[in-house]
């Protein structure tokens, strides 16, 4: 008998090989898929705290800007306390992207109300500390803008991600959910507030 054949009769067949080569390329697949899916869902998560951040910020900056308004016009109450009473739900919102769009857009609404009245003070529009809050709040819509796109480019690679063959299998398989996009409704509140200070 020749030793080669002595070798594949009495060694492991070939068979095994391929069997345990085929077992360790699966269970990289299934590490490595899991891991990025953890990884995706958590960038979800830390991009929507950077959303709750500038929010935060953005409530912040309410009261002042309410203060500073109705110093000059007092007689306006009905606005101040609508645009107080939408921040005060805004801030207390503490559920899923979509209540809060629609929270936040109801305080856009109410500060867009506030600079109308606002139009009608010429000596509130000179105000170094309305311009002051003025210019902080248009800087904090433009960082919510920019942590929305942020956080909503997150949530569409996760979507991806539980949604594309095989991967699909797994985030099925272990739980993976779907997270909700951060939009706002309206395109005429994605404007960033503005007052025309021309006059």
């Amino acid at each position: 008998m020749q030793p080669s054949l002595l070798l594949a009769a009495n060694g492991p067949p070939i068979a095994l090989f391929v069997g345990i080569g085929l077992f360790l390329i699966i269970l990289l697949w299934v590490i490595g898929t899991y891991n990025g899916l953890v990884r995706t869902r958590n960038h979800c998560d830390e991009s929507w705290s950077g959303i709750e951040t500038e929010l935060k910020r953005r409530h912040d900056l309410v009261p002042n800007l309410v203060k500073t308004v109705q110093g000059y016009a007092e007689h306006e109450r009905e606005t101040f306390e609508r645009v107080i009473e939408a921040r005060n739900r805004a801030a207390a919102n503490e559920g899923t992207p979509e209540e809060h769009a629609r929270d936040e857009n109801n305080l856009v609404g109410g500060l867009k109300q506030l600079f109308a009245v606002a139009e009608g003070y010429p000596d509130l529009k000179a105000s170094r500390s309305f311009l002051a809050l003025q210019e902080e709040l248009t800087t904090t819509e433009n960082r919510i803008q920019r942590a929305r796109r942020f956080y909503n480019a997150n949530v569409r690679d996760f979507a991806n991600r539980i949604e594309t063959f095989p991967s699909n299998l797994l985030a099925s398989m272990y739980g993976f959910k779907k997270k909700e996009f951060f939009e706002i409704e309206d395109s005429s509140q994605r404007e960033v507030p503005k007052l025309d200070l021309t006059d």
